[in-house]
């Protein structure tokens, strides 16, 4: 007889317990989403100088130095503060390829220029050597209020579900209660700047405008959030 006591009162604490765990509350599953598309307004400016003969003899070099002068300058005239002005690698090559050859290597620096307007690069390598500059690009983008965008399209898209949420239940004649779980899905982009960059090594002389700068393709920043809501239906 105690033993049918002791599984009983056993078997009781566990339903018990199960009852407790189990939520029979009525709810509604839902997802919302926002997205925004902005224009960046920073931009990453690689480069590329390379010294050179300036002669067929090969022995009027121009040097690194004059040609990162030249860079140097025409970033502080352009108005670009000195700490966004940055060397990225240093390197050294030899020319080959050349009829008359020569065993001394020649120096390479790529250099890294954050902008806020892409008209200020026309200025600046329209004031460098041409023939010094190897080549040119968008390494990448960014745009300034990212964090505050972030932030407006992760509300945004937590209204839209309630919004559907509300829309829903109410189809049904119900109410919508509270939020019960919310779950944020990530789903921002940052598309790679797509350019087709020229070289620079052209023949002494004026440079046109349209030369100083690959042509490009430019994207905008898209980014695009969503939010998984669970709420009560009451």
């Amino acid at each position: 007889m105690k033993k049918l006591l002791s599984f009983i009162l056993i078997s009781t604490f566990f339903l018990s317990s199960f009852a407790q765990t189990v939520d029979i509350r009525r709810k509604i599953d839902v997802t919302g989403s926002a997205e925004a598309e902005v224009t960046p307004d920073i931009i990453y400016i690689g480069i590329s100088l390379k010294e050179y003969f300036k002669d067929n003899s090969n022995k009027k070099k121009i040097q690194i130095e004059d040609l990162e002068r030249q860079l140097q300058t025409a970033v502080l005239n352009a108005g670009i503060p000195k700490e966004n002005f940055t060397i990225n690698n240093i390197a050294s090559y030899n020319a080959w390829w050349e009829k008359k050859r020569n065993t001394e290597f020649l120096a390479r620096k790529q250099y890294r220029i954050k902008v806020t307007d892409l008209t200020k690069v026309n200025a600046i390598m329209s004031a460098v050597d041409p023939k010094g500059i190897e080549n040119s690009n968008i390494e990448s983008y960014d745009y300034s209020k990212i964090d505050v965008l972030k932030r407006e399209l992760k509300i945004k898209a937590l209204q839209a579900a309630k919004a559907k949420a509300t829309y829903m239940v109410e189809a049904i004649g119900e109410k919508l209660g509270g939020a019960l779980q919310i779950d944020e899905i990530n789903n921002e982009n940052y598309p790679q700047p797509m350019y087709r960059a020229n070289t620079f090594m052209k023949a002494e002389g004026s440079v046109s405008d349209a030369e100083q700068l690959p042509d490009i393709d430019f994207k905008k920043i898209k980014l695009n959030y969503q939010v998984h809501a669970v709420f009560e239906i009451k």
